[in-house]
């Protein structure tokens, strides 16, 4: 029996079989990913339903309006402690991943895992206009590093596993696992691996089996039966549709930065800068209730109300300001959903405008919802591929990819020709700036990077010895196909080989660099 037990070990660890392990290592990842989203999103979906009937006893109980804000104020506090314990646990989770992906961060996967969910479940759940989303990531990825951490796995395959919980907590979160693989492969890896595939669709679609079969698989969003768009006249008014949330888009990057640095130059204290949401929340859940918590209830209230114009645009108005209030103070919460809620109301925006104008029949006015999310994704985030998908599996619209591409194309083109930045990259960015904020120390050390030549980039066509390689990396494998290819000097480097470097992790994002570097940015 023992004979047997090494016998299976041993083929678990042979390195000829490290697309097994990480399948398996994957699973594990998503079964436990799946758990502990299903019990984060049980609490915030609780909060959902009970902030309202709260606000209804407090209209009724005038003299305990006090104690609530009291409340509030209490839990700013606990806020401000959670960040302050741990910086990485600040804001959404999704920059930090990206960070640590780069080798620019690190966090203690324990203690953050721990604190990204309370400060989530308190802020969100008490009303704050963030998404569960980004802490869904992190926590998926806390998860991933432990795995990886305990069993004492190589610095290479814990990124992998790091990435697969990443996409596992996107897939648990909106029951959309085909969108957690593109996501790890289009926004945090930016790499189409064997190795990061093989990991995340295994994490994603066991996290997604859990939480399915608690909360069933009716889609994230009931958008009811939304028609097929199948006359030139309405891809018309989708590439109308995908130019105007676009703008709206570009908007929510640049105030975003408005935000972050008001609160970064306010006299404020510290501990006092989450109670200016946490109050204006109070304020809202009386005069403007609509627009507390994430916002999955008022996008399927757009399909269910005829709101009027002004309506629409007061509750744009009002959730936009809400969130910058809200995500600018830095408290754990991500901009996912509150994105989505946005690009549902310009849609319908959109959609009443087109209608009062005679050029769409009303019919529509639920596929300008369901595009706008797309769009606005597009535009923000610059990720039209996982935007679309995402979309497409939190309605249940499975016959509308090519309207959902189309959508979310023209709003990325929108933004792109701005010159907009992509507003992870944007958060990252701000927060290497000030990494010496950051608890958690970086130590500089040697590893094993995977990479793919991308078409137009640096290294497309150049022979090994004429690229700018980063000072001290060794190429030590190229794969090309099913061939493995000695790294020679003269060897010329194409389009699609993997490239497996050995470098300082402080040189990783040069290396990307070279891989990804377009050549239109030398015309």
């Amino acid at each position: 029996m023992r004979g047997h037990i090494s016998q299976a070990m041993g083929l678990f660890t042979d390195p000829r079989h490290f697309k097994l392990r990480l399948f398996l290592e994957g699973n594990i990842i998503g079964i436990l990913t799946g758990l502990l989203i299903t019990l984060f999103r049980y609490l915030l979906e609780r909060s959902e339903h009970l902030l309202p009937v709260l606000y209804g006893w407090l209209r009724l109980h005038p003299a305990m309006i006090v104690v609530w804000f009291v409340i509030l104020a209490g839990i700013g506090w606990l806020l401000y402690r959670i960040v302050k314990l741990d910086a990485m646990t600040s804001g959404s989770g999704i920059p930090q991943i990206k960070g640590i992906l780069l080798g620019k961060m690190d966090m203690n996967w324990a203690r953050v895992l721990v604190l990204k969910f309370l400060g989530a479940v308190l802020g969100i759940g008490a009303g704050m206009s963030l998404g569960r989303e980004g802490p869904s990531v992190q926590l998926g990825a806390c998860l991933g590093q432990g795995i990886g951490r305990l069993t004492h796995r190589s610095y290479a395959e814990g990124r992998y596993l790091l990435t697969a919980g990443a996409g596992a907590g996107l897939a648990a979160a909106f029951n959309a696992p085909l969108a957690g693989v593109i996501f790890c492969l289009e926004e945090l890896t930016k790499n189409f691996s064997p190795f990061v595939l093989m990991s995340a669709m295994a994490a994603t679609v066991l996290s997604t089996t859990v939480t399915q079969y608690f909360f069933g698989m009716q889609p994230v969003f009931h958008m009811g039966e939304v028609p097929v768009v199948s006359t030139g006249s309405v891809y018309f008014l989708l590439v109308l549709l995908g130019a105007f949330v676009g703008m709206l888009g570009l908007v929510f990057n640049r105030m975003l930065v408005v935000s972050l640095d008001g609160y970064a130059s306010s006299p404020l204290r510290p501990w006092a800068k989450p109670m200016v949401p946490l109050f204006a929340a109070g304020v809202l859940g009386f005069v403007l209730p609509a627009v507390l918590g994430g916002g999955s209830p008022l996008v399927d209230s757009l399909v269910v109300t005829d709101y009027p114009l002004t309506v629409l645009v007061v509750l744009l108005a009002g959730k936009f300001l809400f969130t910058m209030l809200c995500f600018g103070s830095g408290v754990p919460g991500g901009i996912f959903l509150p994105m989505l809620v946005l690009g549902a109301i310009g849609g319908a925006i959109f959609a009443k405008c087109a209608v009062f104008l005679g050029l769409m029949a009303p019919a529509w006015t639920i596929d300008c919802i369901v595009f706008g999310m797309a769009a606005y994704f597009a535009a923000v985030v610059k990720a039209p591929v996982t935007g679309s998908i995402l979309i497409m599996e939190m309605t249940g619209s499975f016959e509308h990819m090519l309207a959902l591409i189309l959508v979310s194309m023209t709003a990325f083109l929108v933004a792109d020709f701005s010159g907009s930045e992509p507003v992870y990259e944007m958060l990252l960015a701000r927060s290497l700036a000030v990494r010496e904020r950051i608890s958690q120390k970086i130590r500089r050390r040697r590893v094993m990077v995977e990479l793919i030549v991308g078409s137009g980039s640096s290294l497309d066509g150049k022979c090994v010895r004429e690229a700018a390689w980063p000072a001290d990396s060794l190429l030590v494998n190229v794969k090309r196909g099913a061939v493995e290819l000695v790294p020679a000097a003269d060897l010329c480097l194409v389009q699609g080989d993997y490239l497996y470097v050995l470098v300082d992790d402080q040189a990783q994002a040069a290396l990307l660099g070279l891989t990804q570097e377009s050549c239109l940015s030398k015309l």
